[in-house]
């Protein structure tokens, strides 16, 4: 069975119908500048005085934003900046914990022309850095309690002329409310095009030190459009409220939820507490939120409270999540638990939201990332770059059109050559496979395939049937070095509470994989663990595993 849109189905969107009626187009205005875009438009509207953004502090205290508090300060701090020199194009750091001042910080960034640069609140001393030269920021936006540590470095940020603190400020920086409340002056925002840099985030790869992935003003409205379909076509109804755990230096946290929920006019509830089950769904009963983002990882963790809709009297209607796969069983959970929709989706930093789901418009097939979205074109590619056929794994390619595609890697233009494939594509290292109805299931990285005695195997489908079994809380899959195949399956669980590993439930998993998927499929290890090894992101640490693996029995 295969779906097909309809236009009117997506009336009122971001997206408009090909002239032959076939497919969708999604255009990108001609000026396009984030702050402008976000936030300028609803403070000269009748949007002005709603609440836009609700902080919630540690004591627990309210403190409220409307557009145009935003708006204004935004102004303050963006000509307090060009009177420090700042230009067009020169690169703003902005070290992000989950505060309303880091909203602002963006906003005057943008309004510049200046590159918002973020750096995670998780960032360590080397990374820091190496982010600061990289990159040739000028000024940092930061907190006091983040900063306090790279205090004694600062010397060593050659190129950093300027610290702008949230708190108390230390000696030779500017204190935020300093900046916020300064004379605007006649200050006049930058006119800025689409593909005028704006946004400049550092991510982690495989090796080495963060890179820096470039984007244009055009990201908000590429982003936007597909977010309507994630948010289940709601984007556009009134008085929503939206909140996530997830960092705001990356773009599911920033792009994925602050963005959004700006640029359409909500509420964003902000708080800077480390994630916790038991305090999110009573945070989010607290402030009726409707909407969130948390990663899987994340909500692996709240699925399993019972009948926590009622428990908490929450109000929430739709969960998007993405950054590594959803098992099933999760999204199974969150449905009957949480009584809300939840729509996964799947890309990159560097060119996003291409493949997903919006249970409004197709079915959702728990355990599936979802189809290929209006507008975009995506394929799965072999090592030859030939597509595969149905049911087969390969790589995840999208085109160069694509309207999220990143500007570039930060000054790496052969990095940024190389992830092209014959002008045509660009590639993922991501690997899948698409079923007859046109949903893709993800297979896990290039490097986390696990070839063993001439198989080809995706940890996560593995990973998905583990989670099924009433036993498992969460589990991980890699391939661990062994002299006869290569690799063979191993699987890192952490059980429910109450259950303690034995051989025999060891057995019991086997057997349970062997039956529902295939033989050669099955966790010949199986490792018990208290707790499971992530990134700074919350994905799942497969690489730190495979490393102890190797380290214990030598390379595959």
């Amino acid at each position: 069975m295969t779906w097909s849109i309809k236009p009117d189905q997506l009336d009122n969107t971001a997206f408009r119908p090909t002239p032959d009626g076939r497919g969708f187009t999604l255009e990108i205005p001609a000026n396009a500048n984030i702050a402008a875009d976000m936030v300028t438009r609803h403070a000269a509207g009748a949007k002005a005085n709603k609440t836009a953004v609700i902080f919630e502090t540690a004591d627990g205290t309210l403190e409220r934003y409307s557009f145009t508090d935003l708006e204004n300060q935004a102004t303050c701090v963006a000509a307090a900046l060009q009177r420090l020199g700042i230009r067009r194009g020169d690169r703003v750091a902005i070290h992000s914990a989950q505060r309303p001042e880091i909203i602002v910080a963006h906003l005057a960034t943008y309004k510049l022309g200046a590159i918002a640069t973020t750096i995670s609140q998780l960032t360590g001393p080397d990374a820091m850095a190496h982010i600061l030269s990289d990159s040739g920021a000028r000024v940092i936006f930061t907190h006091d309690l983040i900063w306090e540590p790279f205090r004694t470095e600062r010397d060593g940020y050659q190129q950093l002329e300027q610290v702008i603190t949230i708190g108390q400020s230390g000696d030779g920086e500017l204190a935020f409310m300093d900046c916020a409340t300064a004379d605007p002056a006649d200050f006049k925002s930058a006119a800025t095009g689409p593909e005028d840099p704006a946004l400049l985030i550092y991510t982690s790869g495989s090796t080495g030190m963060p890179k820096g992935i470039l984007h244009g003003h055009r990201i908000l409205h590429a982003l936007n459009a597909s977010l309507e379909l994630f948010y289940n076509l709601e984007l556009r109804e009134d008085d929503l409220v939206f909140w996530t755990g997830a960092d705001w230096a990356w773009v599911g946290g920033l792009n994925d939820v602050v963005f959004p929920s700006l640029a359409f006019g909500h509420t964003l509830i902000v708080c800077d507490h480390r994630f916790d089950a038991d305090w999110s769904l009573q945070f989010m009963a607290r402030h009726k939120v409707t909407h969130i983002l948390l990663t899987p990882t994340a909500l692996k963790r709240v699925a399993l409270v019972e009948n926590a809709r009622e428990r908490y009297g929450l109000s929430l209607r739709t969960i998007f999540t993405g950054g590594e796969s959803l098992p099933g069983e999760t999204h199974r959970a969150l449905a009957r638990e949480l009584g809300a929709v939840c729509n996964e989706g799947y890309g990159m930093t560097e060119v996003n939201q291409m493949i997903g789901n919006c249970q409004k418009l197709r079915p959702i097939k728990p355990g599936s990332m979802g189809w290929e979205f209006p507008g975009r074109c995506v394929a799965l590619l072999d090592d030859n770059g030939q597509e595969v056929g149905p049911d087969e794994i390969g790589e995840i390619a999208v085109s160069v059109t694509d309207p999220t595609l990143f500007l570039e890697y930060w000054r790496q233009p052969e990095r940024t050559q190389a992830v092209r494939l014959n002008d045509d594509w660009i590639r993922t290292n991501d690997l899948a496979r698409k079923d007859e109805d046109g949903y893709f299931w993800y297979q896990g990285r290039n490097d986390d395939l696990i070839k063993s005695a001439g198989y080809r195997i995706g940890p996560a489908e593995v990973e998905d049937c583990l989670a099924r079994h009433p036993s498992i809380a969460e589990a991980a899959v890699i391939g661990s070095p062994d002299a006869d195949r290569g690799a063979i399956v191993k699987a890192f669980v952490r059980l429910v509470a109450g259950v303690e590993g034995s051989p025999a439930l060891t057995k019991e998993l086997q057997a349970h994989v062997k039956s529902r998927l295939a033989a050669y499929k099955y966790p010949r290890e199986i490792e018990y663990v208290a707790d499971m090894e992530t990134t700074t992101s919350g994905k799942l640490n497969r690489k730190l595993l495979r490393e102890l693996e190797k380290n214990r029995k030598g390379k595959v």
